[in-house]
């Protein structure tokens, strides 16, 4: 995408597309609102724009309860299922494992769902989906009806995980975007903080009843996942993308103040949805871009998918449904007090993410996820001495547990909220919902394959000893965070595409903004 000047014209084309040979003089877009020397974004929000955003942004990611509830439980209930249904360790982990595989089909197909249904609509196919597979899975009495159930979840939670970030990225001000596509990731700690809590709290009940009732409380979201669809709005983006415009200027209307913003706002997507040109961004054109990328879209999916992947070798996905595999390796033997340290686990990732939401918008995204890879390293190098040479000692067993906990901790303050963040926020309006499908991808297969092959490393190289891989692309991520992630703070979402298509500004990090709400032509 570049800008370009024409007598007192702006225009604004699409480099290396489809589009590129046809220019879109952008008149008027923008009047200036210069509050400073420099250029920046203003974005003044009423409290009750602020609460309506808000309310939108919790709404749309109760999805994500289901997946991190599904985490969670899983943890404890793995341990009763193995009692009860006779299953080889080789079935437990392709039960733990097969979730994040088959979700990658969800999250294929969610990209190409949302474009043609549209956000809200998607999220509710995910409730569904989940919910039907939630129930079978509590009424299994095989292990053949548990995975089908399981792969039901999976694809519903494929659908889930990509589509909440979107939606919330393009009906978020810029202002408060950062913190509210964080958004998810707050619900998928919650999700996994009440599937401990379920686990412990069903663990008295007989064995072949408790992990039934603590698969099946997971419906329970999707109720309320249901009476969201009645309160949230469609995303403004796509209602422009669909020549919906009134009803997009009727939904920007309620999240920016003035009307002058939300005509600016509204022009301003006009142009990046390319209106005039939209029967050359059909399913396959996008995908045929994707496949086929410029120099900038290579750019951010390198981006975009790149982080999706190191979020989940570091083994974050391993260290939460494992738990307590981690903690007996450490000496504890009980059951109840296996689910009982996992309690700890998920308290304390669930209150670290609180910290990501209120600095996110305010250091940064890029200083999060240094202070974040940079402590995981740390802790999982720790971690992995810990588990080989500490023994079965108590102060080992303390420590152990401590350093868990530290390690979810600094995931939870960077890598796990803006990993969604920023994939969710990077692409151009054309590719976002099937460019961040790809990058749900890239995570959900990355966990798939580090949980089901967990137990067989551990048993090949010791737990200390997987620790220490995961150790080893932890000290990767963070290369990959100095070198292949730009700062995308306080920037619309049109200004971020813009950030790509210069690598001198994409590696500094740099945007000319000489106004609130446009793209401006650095002179």
């Amino acid at each position: 995408m570049g800008v370009k000047e024409n007598g007192n014209n702006m225009k604004y084309e699409r480099m290396g597309s489809d589009a590129a040979e046809d220019e879109i003089v952008l008149t008027n877009i923008v009047r200036h609102k210069k509050t400073a020397e420099e250029g920046v974004i203003v974005n003044n929000i009423n409290s009750n724009t602020r609460k309506y955003v808000f309310a939108c942004a919790i709404l749309a990611s109760l999805n994500s309860v289901l997946l991190g509830y599904d985490v969670g439980v899983m943890s404890g209930a793995i341990i009763f299922i193995q009692e009860d249904l006779k299953i080889s360790e080789v079935q437990e982990e392709v039960l733990v494992g097969i979730l994040s595989i088959v979700s990658l089909l969800g999250s294929l197909a969610g990209g190409r769902t949302s474009d043609a249904i549209g956000r809200k609509w998607t999220i509710a196919l995910a409730a569904v989906v989940f919910q039907s597979g939630a129930a079978i899975m509590s009424l299994a009495p095989s292990f053949q009806i548990l995975m089908i159930g399981r792969i039901l979840a999976g694809i519903g939670i494929g659908f889930g995980v990509m589509i909440a970030p979107v939606y919330i990225a393009e009906i978020s001000p810029s202002i408060t975007r950062g913190s509210l596509t964080s958004f998810p990731e707050i619900f998928v700690n919650l999700g996994i903080l009440l599937g401990y809590i379920s686990n412990y709290a069903f663990s008295g009940f007989p064995v072949h009843v408790n992990w039934r009732i603590m698969l099946g409380v997971g419906i329970l979201p999707s109720v309320f996942i249901g009476f969201a669809l009645f309160i949230i709005p469609e995303s403004p983006r796509w209602l422009v993308m669909q020549n919906r415009v009134e009803e997009a200027r009727s939904v920007l209307s309620k999240t920016y103040d003035s009307e002058r913003e939300v005509e600016d706002r509204l022009a301003e997507i006009q142009v990046a949805a390319g209106i005039s040109n939209a029967e050359k961004y059909e399913a396959k054109a996008v995908w045929h871009e994707i496949l086929n990328p410029t120099p900038a879209v290579r750019r951010m999916l390198i981006t975009g998918c790149g982080i999706q992947c190191f979020q989940q070798i570091t083994g974050i996905d391993a260290t939460v449904y494992y738990s307590p595999t981690i903690f007996k390796d450490t000496g504890i033997k009980g059951n109840t007090e296996l689910l009982a340290a996992t309690v700890a686990v998920g308290f304390t990732k669930t209150m670290f993410i609180l910290i990501a939401i209120f600095l996110i918008d305010k250091l940064g995204r890029k200083p999060l996820l240094f202070v974040s890879t940079i402590g995981m390293t740390f802790c999982l190098f720790c971690l992995s001495f810990t588990l080989t040479f500490l023994g079965d000692g108590q102060f080992g067993i303390v420590l152990a547990i401590l350093l868990v906990c530290a390690n979810v901790a600094f995931f939870s303050v960077g890598m796990g909220p803006v990993c969604w963040v920023v994939s969710s926020e990077i692409f151009p309006l054309r590719l976002r919902a099937q460019a961040s499908s790809l990058g749900a991808v890239a995570s959900r297969v990355s966990s798939g394959l580090v949980c089901m092959s967990f137990l067989s490393v551990s048993r090949a190289i010791t737990v200390g000893g997987t620790f220490f891989v995961f150790f080893m692309a932890s000290v990767l991520s963070v290369a990959f965070v100095h070198k292949c992630v730009p700062e995308t703070k306080g920037k619309s979402l049109e200004q971020i595409e813009m950030l790509f298509q210069n690598e001198g500004e994409w590696r500094r990090g740099e945007v000319e903004m000489g106004d609130s709400e446009r793209l401006v032509h650095k002179r």
